[in-house]
C-alpha cells in the first residue's frame, strides 16, 4: 500500500479525484455514520477518516446517503460500477447503501455497512476480497462469514477488519505473515489474528500490519524489512509482538516500511525504513524500534507516505520531512530533510488534518478548503487537471520559432535568436547560473544568435549562426562536450566543432550534424550510441563512423537516427527486446545501420524505444516498442515492431516527435495529432484515457508549425509566436505559472 494512516485525520486522502463526492464543505457527514456515535473516541476517529479513502490511483467516498462514489484506475474492478472503464469524475458504487466507512487499497476496495458487514471488490488475486475465492469483482460482494465490525483497512493485497469485541480479522497475502495468524498461508477468507483483543484501530502496510489497542499499547505483524515492525528485530513475525518503548498512543499510521506513533503528549514517535530522512530523528539510519521525532509537540494527527510524513500540530501548522523528490514536502527545493519543518503554505492557516500519499501531499483547513502538491502523474491532486490533459499556454513567451523537451524541462527559440527555458532545473538545464527551477518561461541569459536548440534529459544543447554549438545542464557523462564531466548552469561552449548545422540531445549523449554531411557525438556510449564502433564514454566530440550526407540526426536515450542525402535512414546504439533501429534484428549496433523498408524519408524523431520518420510523400512511419500504442499502426495485440510500419490514417506529415512512450505529428495544415501512452496527459485530448494505438486529432489547434514530446510532456509552437503545453508538470515544465509540487487550492471541488 502507498501509505496507511490510522487516526483520525486520513480521510482527507479521500480529496483526490472523489473529492467533490461528499456533500458539504468542511462538515462532518451526516446519517449513518451517527450510528456509530456510541464506538468511543477511538472508534469514532477510525471512521471519520474512513469516510474517504485512497488506494494506488483510485478514490472512494461516502455520501451523506450512505452511498459510495468512485473515481480513478478501474482495471480490476475497484470503483465497483460494475465495468472496467477507468474513469476521472465519480461513479456510484453498485448496490451499496447505509455504508458508514471505505478503504481503498491497492489494487481493491471495502466498505463497512452500518450493520456490521464488510463489502469488498475489485482485485483478488491473493484473496485480498475475502470472499473464499481469487475471483475479481467489480461489484461489491460481502466478504464471508463478518458480523459486528466496526473498522477496517485496506493494505497492499491484504485487508483487515476490527470486530466490536476487539478482535482483528484478516485476509488476503501473508507470504510475510501480514495476516498474524500464526502462518504464511495466503486466505481467501478472514482468520482471526491471533492473541490480539482490545483493539481500536488497524493499519494495513505494504505486507505488515498495525493495531493500537485501547490501552495505548501497539502491536504488529509481518514483514519486518527495516525494523518496521519495532520490536527491535528485523526478523519477520507470523503474530504480532508489541512495538518496544510506547505506552499512552492515540494514533498510528504506516506505509510501505515506516510508521509513526502519536502520544496522548502530543509527541511523534517514528520507526522502520529511513533512506530519505523519513523518521525524522534527524538521520537517515533504520529503527528497529521506535525514536522520537526532532522537535515536534503538541500534534493532533499524522500521515505516512511511501518515504515522507506530515504532522499537524493543535495551532494549525503544518510539519513535514523525508523524501521530496516530487516535491512533496512543499520547501520550495527538491531536497529531501531528515527533520520536521514547517511547509511554507501562503496565504494557508487553521489546517486541522493532513494526509500523505506516494510523492504528495495534501492538507484541509478549518473552513474546509483543501491544498494539495507533489506528484500529479493520474491528477492524485484533485484538481481536475490530471497534469494538464488540455492545453496551457506557456507564461512568458512569445515569438516561439522551435520547441525542446528534456525529461522535465523545456526549451523554446525565438524569432529573434534568444533562448527561453522553464520547468527543472536541478542540474542547471535552463542554463541561468542557478539552480532553482521555474514554471513560467525565461531568457538564458547571455545567449544570441541561435538558430536551432536540443534537450537532454537534464542537459541543453544551442547551435548559434556561427555554426558552434552551446551546452548546459548535467554533464556527468561529457554531454555537454567541453572536455569535462563538471556540470554547467550556463552555456558553454562545446569543443572542436565547427560549421555545425543541426544538433540533438539524448538521455545523456549528444549529436552534431555538420555542413560536411558528417556526424559527431560526444557523452555517453553505452550500447555504442555514439557510434564509433565503441562503448566508452567521450567527454568531447568523436566522429561517427560510415555516414556521409547526412541531412538530419536525432537522438533518444538509448539510441541515435541519421537521414542520409538519398533518402535512407540510419540507426545505432540500444536495440535489445524492441527493435527501435529498425534493422530487422534485437541486436544492439556500436556503428550505423540501415533502417530497413524505409526510403524518401526527410526527417526523424527518437523516443525511449521506438523510432519515427516522415517520408517525403507525408506519411509517417515508426518502429520499436509499442508497449503502450506508440508506434501508431492500430494493432493493440503487436508489442513491437523490428522495422518500420506505417502510422495509421496520417497524411500531410510536416513533422514528429517522440516521447518516453507517447507520440506527435504535425501536419502541413497547422493540425496536431497525438497516439500512445496517455497516463499524464501528454496526449493533449482533455482526458488521461490509457493507451492509443492510432493517431487522434488534438481538438482546438491550428496553426501549429513546431513541436516536441519530452518524457511524459508535449510542446507546441503556432504560426502566432505563442508557445502551447500538456502533460506532466511536477517541475513546472508546462510552463504555465502552476507546478503541481507548489500548493494548489482545491477548494472549488468541496462546492
Amino acid at each position: 500500500m502507498r501509505r496507511r494512516t490510522t487516526s483520525w485525520m486520513e480521510h482527507a486522502l479521500g480529496l483526490l479525484l472523489g473529492l467533490w463526492l461528499v456533500s458539504g464543505c468542511g462538515q462532518p457527514p451526516e446519517g449513518p455514520v451517527a450510528e456509530q456515535a456510541a464506538l468511543g473516541s477511538h472508534r469514532q476517529s477510525v471512521q471519520a477518516r474512513l469516510l474517504l479513502s485512497t488506494g494506488w490511483d483510485h478514490s472512494l467516498a461516502v455520501r451523506a446517503d450512505g452511498t459510495v462514489w468512485a473515481s480513478g484506475y478501474n482495471r480490476y474492478g475497484q470503483l465497483g460500477n460494475g465495468g472496467y472503464a477507468s474513469s476521472s469524475t465519480p461513479a456510484k458504487v453498485t448496490g451499496l447503501t447505509r455504508v458508514v466507512a471505505v478503504s481503498a487499497g491497492y489494487e481493491h476496495s471495502l466498505a463497512l455497512r452500518s450493520d456490521g458487514t464488510v463489502w469488498s471488490w475489485g482485485s483478488n488475486f491473493k484473496g485480498q476480497l475475502g470472499i473464499g475465492s481469487w475471483s475479481d469483482q467489480n461489484v461489491p460482494v460481502q466478504v464471508s462469514g463478518l458480523q459486528d465490525m466496526v473498522a477496517l483497512d485496506a493494505g497492499f493485497h491484504h485487508s483487515l477488519a476490527v470486530g466490536s469485541d476487539g478482535t482483528v480479522w484478516a485476509w488476503g497475502e501473508n507470504d510475510a505473515g501480514a495476516l498474524g495468524d500464526g502462518t504464511t498461508t495466503e486466505r481467501t477468507s478472514p482468520v482471526r489474528v491471533l492473541g490480539l483483543s482490545g483493539v481500536v484501530a488497524v493499519a494495513a502496510g505494504h505486507d505488515h500490519s498495525l493495531a493500537l489497542r485501547s490501552d495505548g499499547s501497539v502491536w504488529a505483524w509481518g514483514s519486518n524489512f527495516s525494523g518496521k515492525l519495532g520490536d527491535g528485530t528485523t526478523t519477520n513475525q507470523t503474530s504480532p509482538v508489541r512495538v518496544l518503548e510506547l505506552s499512552d498512543v492515540v494514533a498510528v499510521a504506516t506505509s510501505d516500511g515506516h510508521s509513526l506513533a502519536v502520544r496522548s503528549d502530543g509527541s511523534v514517535w517514528a520507526w522502520g525504513s529511513n533512506g530519505s530522512g523519513e523518521l525524522g530523528d534527524g538521520t537517515t539510519t533504520a529503527r528497529t524500534s521506535p525514536v522520537r521525532v526532532l522537535g515536534l509537540s503538541g500534534v493532533t494527527a499524522v500521515s505516512v507516505g511511501v518515504s515522507h510524513s506530515l504532522a499537524v500540530r493543535s495551532d494549525g501548522s503544518v510539519w513535514a520531512w523525508g523524501s521530496n523528490a516530487e516535491g512533496q514536502l512543499a520547501t520550495g527545493s527538491r531536497d529531501a530533510l531528515p527533520h520536521p519543518v514547517p511547509s511554507p503554505f501562503p496565504g494557508v492557516s487553521g489546517v486541522v488534518e493532513v494526509a500523505a500519499g506516494t510523492g504528495y501531499s495534501l492538507v484541509r483547513l478549518a473552513d474546509g478548503a483543501v491544498w494539495a502538491w507533489g506528484e500529479n502523474s493520474v491528477g492524485q491532486l484533485g484538481s481536475g487537471l490530471f497534469s494538464s490533459t488540455s492545453r496551457a499556454q506557456v507564461q512568458g513567451l512569445s515569438g516561439a520559432a522551435a520547441m525542446a523537451a528534456g525529461r522535465a524541462h523545456s526549451l523554446a527559440l525565438r524569432s529573434d535568436g534568444t533562448v527561453w527555458a522553464w520547468g527543472s532545473n536541478t542540474h542547471g538545464q535552463l542554463g541561468t547560473a542557478t539552480s532553482n527551477s521555474q514554471a513560467t518561461a525565461g531568457p538564458v541569459p547571455a545567449l544570441g544568435g541561435v538558430v536551432a536548440v536540443a534537450a537532454g534529459a537534464f542537459h541543453s544543447l544551442a547551435l548559434r549562426s556561427d555554426g558552434t554549438v552551446w551546452a548546459w545542464g548535467l554533464n556527468g557523462l561529457g554531454q555537454l562536450g567541453d572536455g569535462t564531466t563538471t556540470s554547467r548552469d550556463a552555456p558553454v561552449q562545446v569543443r572542436g566543432l565547427s560549421g555545425v548545422t543541426a544538433v540533438a540531445a539524448g538521455e545523456g549523449h549528444s549529436l552534431a550534424l555538420r555542413s560536411d554531411g558528417t556526424v559527431w557525438a560526444w557523452g555517453d556510449n553505452e550500447y555504442g550510441k555514439l557510434g564509433d564502433g565503441t562503448q566508452s564514454n567521450r567527454p568531447l566530440p568523436v566522429q561517427v563512423q560510415g555516414l556521409s550526407g547526412v541531412t538530419a540526426v536525432a537522438a533518444g536515450p538509448l539510441h541515435s537516427l541519421a537521414v542520409r542525402s538519398d533518402g535512407t535512414a540510419w540507426a545505432w546504439g540500444y536495440n535489445r527486446y524492441t527493435g527501435q533501429l529498425g534493422d530487422g534484428t534485437q541486436t544492439s549496433r556500436s556503428v550505423p545501420v540501415q533502417v530497413k523498408n524505409l526510403t524518401g524519408v526527410v526527417s526523424v524523431a527518437a523516443g525511449q524505444l521506438h523510432s519515427l520518420a516522415v517520408r517525403s510523400d507525408g506519411t509517417a512511419w515508426a518502429w520499436g516498442s509499442n508497449d503502450h500504442g506508440q508506434l501508431g499502426h492500430g494493432d493493440s495485440s503487436v508489442s513491437r515492431s523490428l522495422t518500420p510500419v506505417r502510422v495509421k490514417t496520417l497524411t500531410g506529415v510536416l513533422s514528429v516527435a517522440g516521447g518516453d512512450a507517447h507520440s506527435l505529428a504535425v501536419c502541413q495544415n497547422g493540425g496536431v495529432w497525438a497516439w500512445g501512452n496517455n497516463e499524464k496527459g501528454q496526449r493533449g485530448t482533455g482526458t488521461n484515457s490509457y493507451a492509443l494505438y492510432a493517431p487522434l486529432q488534438v481538438a482546438g489547434v491550428s496553426g501549429g508549425t513546431a513541436l516536441a514530446a519530452g518524457g511524459s510532456h508535449s510542446l507546441l509552437a503556432l504560426s502566432d509566436g505563442t508557445g502551447w503545453a500538456w502533460g506532466f508538470n511536477d517541475d513546472g515544465q508546462l510552463g504555465n505559472d502552476r507546478p503541481v509540487y507548489y500548493p494548489t487550492g482545491l477548494r472549488s471541488l468541496l462546492n
